[in-house]
């Protein structure tokens, strides 16, 4: 089947190299790389690469850029499409499990949960976890254990079907709404979480602000 592999970045020049080559080590060839207008060289580092490299011009958040990958990857006929950090958060191992019940055929989406194996999850990021699916629970009507992961598979059904307009961080919930509105068959497996110190201090990432902000775009494009 064609497996399609989408890497959203924004400033991962410094890792985004070594993202592809664990990908392309667990035997999977068809990756694209969707480049959410760094203003580091993280376009020209993936393009070195044997990849689909593509570019946002402006910083338009990592929903765009996820979103512009599974466009992509609809447009070359994936059979499945998984989206993955391109931090080196994610275990590229864990893709196996992860589009299992897909190519079984018994699920349309699955979601990579780190919750599962909560042992390596700081205790604050878990908290701070917990609220989030709280809040994805009370908006959207669907209760899943890690409604922040972005580590996720799509069947070529689900990766048509989808459709939200939420740009930024929100994307990820959106997309649990997304499985609820179009009653989407989904299941969750455990997925492993490396919290290296450049992945730790990224100045970009999903903190506490961000959370209060994803929050209020949630509940703005609820009511407006």
């Amino acid at each position: 089947m064609n497996i399609v592999i989408v890497i959203p970045v924004y400033n991962e020049a410094k890792v985004i190299g070594e993202v592809i080559e664990d990908v392309r080590a667990q035997g999977f060839k068809h990756i694209i790389v969707v480049d959410d207008g760094s203003k580091d060289d993280s376009f020209v580092t993936a393009s070195a690469y044997d990849v689909l490299a593509l570019r946002l011009k402006i910083n338009r958040g990592k929903g765009a850029a996820v979103k512009t990958g599974i466009m992509a990857a609809n447009l070359l006929d994936a059979d499945v499409v998984v989206t993955i950090d391109g931090d080196g958060q994610h275990d590229p191992e864990d893709i196996h499990p992860l589009i299992a019940p897909i190519l079984e055929g018994q699920n349309d989406v699955v979601l990579g949960s780190r919750l599962l194996n909560r042992e390596e999850m700081p205790f604050i990021k878990t908290i701070a976890n917990r609220i989030g699916n709280f809040f994805t629970w009370l908006l959207y009507g669907l209760l899943v254990s890690d409604s922040q992961s972005g580590f996720r598979a799509y069947s070529r059904y689900a990766a048509l079907i989808i459709d939200t307009k939420a740009d930024k961080y929100e994307y990820d919930s959106k997309v649990i709404r997304e499985i609820k509105n179009n009653r989407l068959r989904f299941t969750e497996v455990p997925v492993h979480t490396r919290y290296t110190a450049y992945a730790s201090g990224k100045k970009n990432k999903q903190g506490l602000i961000n959370g209060l902000i994803t929050l209020y775009r949630m509940i703005w494009k609820l009511i407006a």
